[in-house]
């Protein structure tokens, strides 16, 4: 099943996320931008980081850079 073809998950406040998602844990911060970059590229649409993981500038260049509309993409963070 390729990202593009994923089903969605319904919450419990009617907001949908794509089922599968980029998680960019112990992503280099060097490489984040490019990994998400690529994974925006073949379709994924739903992307899971934290500050925690000290990427998220490389995971918001990406998305800054694309040519998908932000509202088109599910951007998952922890506090």
């Amino acid at each position: 099943m390729s990202p593009a073809t994923t089903p969605d998950l319904k919450l419990n406040n009617d907001v949908t996320l794509p089922a599968i998602g980029l998680g960019v844990f112990q992503t280099p911060a060097e490489e984040t931008s490019a990994a998400v970059a690529e994974a925006l590229r073949v379709g994924y649409r739903h992307i899971d980081t934290a500050a925690a993981y000290m990427n998220e500038r490389g995971v918001g260049d990406a998305i800054r850079d694309c040519d998908v509309a932000r509202e088109d993409i599910f951007i998952e963070t922890k506090l």
